[in-house]
């Protein structure tokens, strides 16, 4: 009985202790809108009114399945901040920007990256550089 009684005054015990953290919550944060990059990027700044977290934060650059992307040749290319910057032309010689965690490719390589819309006047403060149209995307597949 007093064994019982002692293992019911332990579980009322670590009820109660355990009860008395609330769990913590984070605010929801609003994914950016199309066409809209956080304003702390760490490799520019947004237009102002337009703020968020860095989607590519202790992300490393992924290889695109082949197929699953459009094609294009790179035509430029930079690192800073730990990201890639990278200039592709496609096949009719339409030219975009496009950047990505940091990752090895060369002027000359043929490329297939993911579509996703791109962002205007974005400004790398650590390329003092306004890019006219730059997209912002996971990784690159270089074609062999």
């Amino acid at each position: 009985m007093k064994k019982t009684a002692l293992v019911l005054l332990v579980i009322a015990a670590l009820a109660i202790t355990g009860c008395k953290d609330k769990p913590k919550t984070e605010a929801p944060v609003a994914a950016p809108q199309q066409g809209q990059m956080p304003a702390n990027h760490p490799g520019g700044q947004m237009p102002a009114g337009q703020a968020g977290g860095d989607p590519h934060a202790g992300m490393k650059a992924q290889e695109i399945p082949a197929g699953a992307g459009k094609k294009a040749k790179v035509v430029q290319t930079m690192n800073s901040g730990g990201y890639t910057y990278v200039e592709a032309a496609d096949d009719k010689g339409q030219k975009l920007w496009l950047a990505l965690p940091e990752i090895k490719v060369a002027v000359g390589d043929n490329i297939e990256y993911p579509e996703t819309p791109a962002l205007a006047n974005f400004q790398s403060k650590t390329l003092n550089k306004t890019f006219e149209k730059i997209s912002f995307i996971p990784g690159i597949r270089i074609v062999k």
